[in-house]
């Protein structure tokens, strides 16, 4: 009689790959960073400080210089580009904060909250202006296109979320519309530019900016999931933000779709802002799940995620691939 076969445990996917792939180059940027948020006004280093040291994964300009590793470029152009992509969603951070009136960013009091909302949203200001500088410093004009116009598409994104707001008939279509601008537009410019700064072919550069929307509706998907499903310590914000805020996030959008009349009508009670207690937050929750409004919600950043990996598979084998692969697999598995 043989024994059962007992397979060995999946190994979570992590961002360790795109890490040790990035470090060299990620300290180059840091170096700019710190140069350029500089100021011989004391008030703007420390407030961008607070936030920029504050923790975040620095995704956006690992995808820079991943997107150099796999095109093989061999220059140092792309380190101010992805210092300056760093500085616009920076500035998008401390402005979403104010207009969000955020209390906790990546786990400890956000910038407005210590500093006041008019200095946040001059520092973001700032921080705009310095990206502005380091591109066109770099001198190509397609790569000041490209960041300049994903930062436009963010704006748009942020209004058009704005707008969405407390409306419980946002459809799924327009929520993909506002993460694809508010979130994947700087993944897509990000991946986009190493390929511009390496003179690839207009397919390599295409294939970059597919892998890095993708990934960035991925992201998102999976931050909107997890704004019901983990606790303020794993998340570095507080549960239920997006619901005490009225914001129409898939989880949401599919909830009460499904739901029933008596749950419809306490779906647009609450996201008009009548239904905000934590007993409401928990019965929220409750319908999500009762719905499989997760699951479903990361079932299709999978699926993005999927689309992201598919992107970059015209690129020969390599460190750089797989690491980008598994940032692409991390980005719908982790929890924070």
């Amino acid at each position: 009689m043989t024994a059962d076969v007992v397979p060995l445990p999946r190994k979570a996917p992590t961002l360790d790959p795109m890490l040790a792939l990035t470090a060299n180059g990620m300290n180059s940027v840091n170096t700019v960073i710190l140069e350029r948020m500089n100021s011989e006004i004391p008030l703007i280093p420390r407030l961008a400080g607070h936030l920029i040291s504050g923790g975040g994964k620095r995704l956006r300009p690992m995808l820079t210089l991943a997107g150099a590793e796999l095109v093989g470029y061999q220059g140092t152009r792309h380190h101010k580009l992805a210092a300056a992509v760093e500085f616009i969603h920076t500035a998008t951070l401390l402005h979403d904060d104010v207009v969000d009136g955020s209390e906790l960013r990546r786990g400890k009091a956000a910038a407005n909250i210590i500093f006041g909302n008019p200095a946040t949203v001059l520092v973001g200001d700032f921080l705009f202006s310095r990206a502005f500088e380091l591109m066109t410093e770099d001198g190509s004009l397609k790569v000041l296109k490209i960041l300049s116009h994903a930062s436009a598409v963010i704006a748009e994104g942020e209004v058009s979320q704005l707008t969405a707001q407390r409306q419980i008939e946002t459809s799924e279509e327009r929520y993909l519309h506002i993460i694809g601008a508010k979130t994947a537009a700087l993944f897509a410019a990000a991946s986009q530019i190493s390929a511009v700064v390496a003179e690839c072919s207009e397919e390599q550069e295409r294939a970059l900016e597919d892998y890095g929307r993708n990934l960035g509706v991925a992201f998102q998907l999976v931050d909107d999931a997890i704004d019901y499903d983990s606790d303020a310590a794993e998340m570095g914000k507080d549960q239920g933000d997006d619901f005490r805020e009225g914001k129409m996030t898939l989880p949401v959008i599919l909830a009460h779709a499904r739901g029933d009349e008596e749950e419809r009508k306490f779906w647009k009670a609450a996201i008009q802002g009548h239904r905000s207690s934590d007993e409401d937050l928990a019965h929220a929750i409750a319908l999500i799940e009762k719905h499989g409004a997760l699951e479903d919600t990361r079932e299709r950043a999978r699926h993005f995620a999927h689309r992201a990996i598919d992107a970059i598979s015209i690129f020969p084998d390599s460190k750089a691939r797989v690491a980008m692969a598994e940032a692409a697999q991390f980005a719908v598995a982790r929890g924070y």
